[in-house]
C-alpha cells in the first residue's frame, strides 16, 4: 500500500533541520552536484531577475486572454477537477476540498512589487472570491513559488499549510499560526482527510536574498486521493529521482511539471521543454 512508502511526520520544528540527509554543513543540497555559477554570474543574474531583463521574445506581444472563474463555478465542480491560476499555482479539487499549488497571486515575483519579473496576466479569480482551501501545497521558496502577500490574504481561508524543511518555518515567521503549518523531508508525508501527501525529492535550490541561498529545503509532491495519483513538480531540473518516484509511487492520472523557465545558465535545475515532456 501506498501509506507504508512514506515516513509519516505531523510537524518538523527548527531544530531538527540540521538532521536531515539533505542538509550538510549548514546548507541543504541536491543529491547530485549541481553547478555553480560564481557570485559574479549569481548577482548578474539576480540584477536580471530584479529588473526583470528578459531576452528576446519571451514576453507576450499582446494581451493573454483570461476566462474569469467564480466561486460558484468551483464549487458545482466535480472532484478531481483543476484550474490553473498561472505559473505554477494550480487549484485542484480532490475528495470534496480545495488545494492550491505554490499561490502567486501577487503583480509581480520580487521583494520589490515596482521591479522584478512581471506576471503575463491577472489571476482568472481572487483570493478574496475562492472557497476555503483544504491545504496549500508549496514546493519551495522562490518568489515565483512562494507570494508573501499572497501567504497572508490566504491564511485565514486556509486549513493547512504542507511544505518543505525550513520553508514551514518562513510562514510561521511571517504569522501564519503555527498549528497550520506542517513541514516535511523528502520522502515524508501526511495525511490530511481523504488526501494523502508526499513531499518528494527535486533538483533544484532555495532562497530569497543573495545571503540565505539554500537555507530551507526544495521538493516536488505527490498527492493521492482515492485511486487518483497526482504529481506536482515544482521547480526541478532533470534528475534520477523521477524513476525513484514514479516506482515508488506511479503511475499518476495527472502530472504536473514544470517547463518555461529554462535558460543556458541553469540546465540541472530548471528543465528544457523537451525534457519536461
Amino acid at each position: 500500500m501506498a501509506t507504508s512508502l512514506f515516513s509519516s511526520c505531523a510537524s518538523v520544528s527548527a531544530g531538527s533541520h540540521t538532521q536531515s540527509p539533505q542538509f550538510v554543513d549548514g546548507k541543504f543540497r541536491n543529491k547530485a552536484p549541481r553547478h555553480q555559477m560564481g557570485f559574479a554570474k549569481t548577482v548578474s543574474v539576480f540584477w536580471n531577475f530584479i529588473i526583470g531583463n528578459k531576452p528576446a521574445d519571451t514576453v507576450p506581444s499582446q494581451p493573454i486572454a483570461v476566462q474569469p472563474i467564480t466561486r460558484a463555478e468551483l464549487l458545482a465542480a466535480p472532484d478531481q477537477s483543476l484550474w490553473r491560476l498561472g505559473h505554477s499555482t494550480m487549484l485542484l479539487k480532490l475528495a470534496g476540498g480545495f488545494w492550491l499549488t505554490d499561490p502567486v497571486f501577487s503583480e509581480r515575483a520580487s521583494p520589490l512589487q515596482f521591479a522584478g519579473p512581471k506576471r503575463f496576466h491577472a489571476p482568472p479569480i481572487s483570493i478574496d472570491e475562492l472557497p476555503p482551501i483544504e491545504g496549500v501545497v508549496l514546493s519551495h521558496d522562490h518568489y515565483d513559488h512562494l507570494d508573501h502577500a499572497a501567504i497572508l490574504a490566504l491564511a485565514p481561508k486556509v486549513a493547512h499549510f504542507v511544505a518543505p524543511l525550513g520553508v514551514g518555518d518562513r510562514l510561521i515567521a511571517w504569522g501564519v499560526p503555527a498549528e497550520k503549518v506542517q513541514q516535511f523531508d523528502w520522502w515524508q508525508g501526511t495525511t490530511i482527510g481523504a488526501v494523502q501527501l508526499v513531499a518528494t525529492p527535486a533538483q533544484h535550490f532555495s532562497g530569497r536574498t543573495l545571503s540565505d541561498g539554500n537555507s530551507t529545503l526544495w521538493a516536488s509532491w505527490v498527492l493521492i486521493a482515492g485511486e487518483t495519483r497526482i504529481f506536482f513538480s515544482g521547480d526541478t531540473g532533470y534528475f534520477d529521482g523521477f524513476k525513484a518516484i514514479g516506482e515508488r509511487y506511479g503511475p499518476f492520472d495527472l502530472t504536473m511539471v514544470e517547463t518555461g523557465a529554462y535558460n543556458a545558465d541553469w540546465p540541472d535545475v530548471h528543465m528544457q521543454p523537451e525534457q519536461s515532456l
